[in-house]
């Protein structure tokens, strides 16, 4: 092969991968563009302060983040039971306490932390009212793909660290 088409054939492929890069980057979407979506609950596993782990069974659930900056969460176990009454608004001791302690919700609105890949949600009502407007709330996203979003809660009210584990919804 003659040298100078050689060296004609190197620069061409030289150029079109010094572009290649700045491509991909360019095409790469940002965290809250991943984010947008239903994800449906996989697992989660709470850690308590002094390191031991608990999965967390029997649970159903969704999140829920909008492309304007508006989100939804919701975990309840599955094994919560039917009220007697029939009537939301007269549960028995038992059943009251069982809804409570077995379900979780809140909604509001979020940013997210592009470098940190940080959630920060803004929770503007919740089934625990202790976290409406609370400070320092923070998800954590550890792992992120199409279908699939991991994320840390880190410091829970009652002082656990929550690991969570969604799939998309299709």
């Amino acid at each position: 092969m003659n040298r100078g088409i050689l060296l004609d054939l190197t620069a061409i492929v030289a150029s079109g991968l010094a572009f290649w890069p700045i491509a991909a980057t360019g095409q790469q979407r940002s965290l809250k563009e991943q984010l947008v979506g239903t994800w449906i609950y996989v697992s989660s596993t709470a850690t308590t302060l002094d390191g031991r782990k608990t999965e967390r069974p029997n649970l159903k659930g969704a999140v829920i983040y909008t492309s304007d900056g508006h989100f939804s969460f919701i975990t309840t176990r599955t094994d919560v039971p039917k009220l007697a009454s029939n009537d939301s608004a007269k549960p028995t001791s038992e059943e009251a306490l069982a809804v409570a302690t077995g379900s979780i919700a809140y909604f509001g609105t979020y940013t997210v932390d592009e470098i940190d890949k940080v959630i920060i949600p803004n929770v503007e009502m919740a089934t625990f009212p202790n976290l409406i407007g609370a400070p320092n709330q923070k998800r954590i996203v550890t792992f992120l793909t199409t279908d699939e979003l991991r994320f840390t809660n880190p410091r829970t009210p009652a002082g656990v660290t929550l690991e969570f584990v969604w799939r998309r919804a299709k």
